[in-house]
């Protein structure tokens, strides 16, 4: 009896095949000579009742295929259909090695797949693979561990969680960072006491001049032994009216504390300068040390600076502005933090945006060759850079008509 006949057999026989969700056999007829191949399968409709179906080659095939879903986590893999059966199971068994358990974990946390489910990705090549714990998962009797496996692998995560808080310590870009922070802050407080230490002073001293250079005025307040002394020092004349000695004192000490601030500042910008120039040296090269740190902090990392596109280095630490410019239609920002580089903020002002979309695309490849470990940039990439921005102001010497 020809299968092709059959309408509602419940009796399967040679020729027919049961499509189940648990298997899907195909049997193959030549029904045309040599240039077509057909399989027949029984299935069953939405009223329970079977019927054959007559597809063509693998393609049409995958329309009577249900969706297949591998699921893995770190001790086992699995092949499940729609409706939650479990088509294959791969399992690891070695989970007591430590070692080998914490380079699983790590695998899975960077996306990658465990031997199980390479294995089973071979075998359901359509197969849509999910780690465990996703959401679109179906509900299935997924293979996962029993009590003495989980236990083993909570100690392999607190294993990790100890490893990678050490390892923490050694990464550029967070010791970057509280350099970084740290020196505005303490950058705030010894502007805040140096203009409190100008004005102090220029209340008992009001002829003296300190100019731009206040850099030595805390050194020279503290090491004064008197209010005369600091005048003759400063060559002003001694006011009639002075300060008592616990204000004197006070004054004295207040100048050496920002004697102190100030060497703190520099010892820590020297500290920038040394681990920029080691962890960006292209980038340091290009733009200078600290204004290269402080464009890696603002991109939370040298690996997120790298793959920033040049017109969001360009205004990275303009946020304000830049979101200004999106809620009222302000100008948009020519530049943020990049501003900073004498190339820009000693030029003219109608070149400054031109000049600082140069720099910030150059800025963007030295960051990438940073990131990459590429060969550092030397005077080469300097000059060629500097012959640039010469070229633009040149060909823009006065500024634009405004009409």
């Amino acid at each position: 009896m020809s299968p092709l006949g059959l309408g509602n057999d419940s009796v399967p026989h040679f020729g027919q095949n049961i499509l189940t969700a648990q298997s899907m056999l195909y049997l193959a007829f030549w029904l045309e000579p040599a240039s077509k191949f057909y399989s027949l399968a029984s299935i069953k409709d939405s009223k329970g009742s079977q019927r054959w179906m007559r597809w063509g080659r693998d393609e049409d095939a995958k329309a009577l295929r249900s969706t297949m879903w591998l699921w893995y986590d770190w001790r086992a893999a699995a092949v499940a259909d729609d409706t939650g059966a479990i088509l294959d199971v791969e399992q690891w068994d070695g989970f007591y090695d430590q070692k080998n358990l914490v380079a699983r974990l790590e695998c899975i946390a960077a996306q990658g797949l465990t031997p199980e489910a390479r294995t089973l990705s071979e075998r359901f090549p359509d197969a849509k693979v999910r780690v465990h714990g996703e959401l679109d998962l179906p509900d299935a009797d997924w293979p996962l561990p029993d009590a003495e496996a989980q236990a083993v692998v909570d100690e392999a995560a607190l294993a990790m969680a100890r490893h990678g808080v050490a390892q923490a310590a050694g990464d550029p870009d967070r010791r970057l960072e509280h350099l970084m922070r740290a020196s505005d802050e303490l950058r705030s407080t010894f502007i805040t006491m140096e203009a409190r230490l100008v004005e102090w002073v220029g209340l008992f001293l009001p002829e003296a001049r300190f100019g731009k250079d206040r850099s030595s005025l805390g050194r020279t307040v503290g090491d004064a032994e008197s209010l005369e002394h600091l005048s003759k020092t400063l060559e002003v004349e001694l006011p009639s009216v002075g300060p008592s000695k616990a204000e004197w004192k006070a004054l004295k000490e207040w100048g050496a504390s920002v004697a102190v601030f100030r060497g703190q500042l520099d010892r820590m910008e020297n500290g920038i300068r040394t681990l920029a120039e080691d962890h960006l040296p292209s980038l340091s090269a290009l733009l200078g040390p600290l204004l290269a740190a402080r464009l890696c902090v603002e991109a939370h990392g040298r690996m997120r600076l790298a793959r920033l596109p040049a017109g969001t280095v360009q205004v990275l630490g303009a946020e304000k502005a830049f979101f200004n410019h999106l809620k009222t239609g302000a100008p948009p920002p020519k530049h943020g933090h990049i501003f900073m580089h004498p190339w820009i903020s000693r030029s003219p002002r109608w070149v400054r945006g031109k000049i600082a979309r140069t720099i910030a695309a150059r800025a963007s490849i030295a960051a990438k060759v940073d990131a990459f470990e590429g060969e550092p940039w030397g005077e080469e990439e300097m000059r060629a850079l500097e012959d640039k921005v010469e070229a633009i102001k040149a060909a823009h010497p006065r500024p634009p008509s405004r009409r």
